[in-house]
């Protein structure tokens, strides 16, 4: 039998009914942009991030370049952010005219590495981008005391952490601002794209809502040149219903990810992702680390498993970076990382048989499986 990757069609047919309504509802009213609906979702999810308020975008890499912006992050400026992360993260950086650092990550955790963040820091630092990666949450507290220390604002990149929590508290306010995306296939995924920022601060925000929205004041009034930037209302009344499930979801993606640990057991080609003690994962995806990892895929490939390599080049190598003369060697936990790093199928809705199917595959690989 075939097990996806992932699975984005929306199975739960009372979800899917509800959605139906409330499109059927918005295009009966000709209702798409702002409204009732995206006003709804915006204080339902603010609320469900530990209590800030929300601005809904167009997308998560919007929400990242306008954070900064917001912030008066720019030229002369830097960001400290990680080379282990998707692309968008750095291109909020250099689209707020702002200059890239890395530093690497916490080969268990996979998120920034705070000692090397300690070193990192310049009279040019202006703020941090802490991503947490996969659905775990990077190691908040000791970020926010550098950056008390050094008077650097921080901003959460939590693209793929929807209901993940640090310490009891769930990711999104523990920052001056938070970024998600609703990307398809995040945790909290909308039908097409969209994202937003979160944030304890009204005056941040009030800043990022006037940026997306070509920079007005008043209808023709406008004090900045802003963006186009907006969360459409018919994503909004599809992220406000799955919302409601958002902690069922994040639940069954934990029990999907024990299952896959307990197979791993005894499997000593394979190493399953590391929980950090003050995380609460909410596994976006299952990543696991294998020096064999190319054939790990072509074996899982073979037998219609799906997976998929995260990050196979960290940003730091990219040629859209070769501008900043780094070089190989310069951040080796990102680059073991993209060279052992294998994703397993990972998604709400994956079957009890789906799941038994992939766990019989781990078990009885070995690298002479394919010799």
């Amino acid at each position: 039998m075939s097990v996806p990757f992932l699975d984005v069609r929306i199975k739960n047919p009372d979800v899917r009914s509800r959605i139906d309504r409330a499109l059927g509802d918005l295009i009966t009213d000709a209702s798409y942009i702002g409204g009732k609906e995206v006003q709804l979702f915006s204080e339902s999810f603010g609320a469900y991030c530990g209590g800030g308020k929300c601005v809904t975008l167009a997308n998560g890499t919007d929400a990242l370049i306008l954070a900064l912006k917001a912030l008066g992050i720019g030229p002369g400026d830097e960001v400290i952010t990680v080379p282990f992360t998707f692309i968008a993260t750095t291109e909020a950086i250099t689209h707020a005219g702002a200059s890239i650092r890395f530093v690497d990550v916490n080969p268990k955790t996979y998120t920034m590495d705070v000692e090397e963040l300690k070193r990192a820091v310049t009279s040019r630092t202006k703020a941090i981008i802490p991503v947490h990666l996969f659905g775990q949450p990077a190691d908040m507290d000791p970020i926010l005391d550098i950056a008390k220390e050094r008077k650097l604002y921080v901003v959460e990149d939590a693209a793929q952490a929807h209901g993940a929590e640090y310490k009891g508290r769930r990711v999104g306010t523990l920052g001056d601002i938070a970024c998600f995306s609703f990307y398809p296939t995040k945790n909290l995924g909308a039908m097409g794209d969209g994202g937003a920022v979160v944030s304890h601060s009204e005056e941040i925000l009030a800043k990022v809502a006037r940026l997306a929205d070509h920079g007005r004041a008043d209808r023709y009034f406008h004090t900045l040149e802003g963006f186009n930037s907006r969360l459409d209302a018919l994503q909004a009344a599809v992220l406000r219903i799955k919302l409601e499930r958002l902690d069922a979801m994040n639940e069954r993606r934990r029990q999907i990810a024990e299952t896959y640990n307990k197979a791993l057991i005894n499997q000593s080609f394979i190493t399953p992702p590391a929980v950090a003690s003050y995380a609460k994962h909410v596994f976006h995806l299952y990543c696991v680390e294998s020096s064999h990892r190319d054939q790990l895929q072509a074996y899982l490939q073979d037998r219609k498993i799906g997976c998929g390599v995260y990050y196979p080049i960290p940003l730091h190598l990219q040629p859209a970076y070769a501008r900043l003369g780094l070089k190989r060697g310069g951040f080796p936990v990102s680059e073991s990382l993209s060279e052992r790093i294998l994703a397993l199928p990972m998604f709400p809705d994956m079957t009890d048989d789906d799941v038994r199917t992939v766990c019989e595959a781990l078990r009885a690989f070995s690298p002479a499986v394919l010799s």
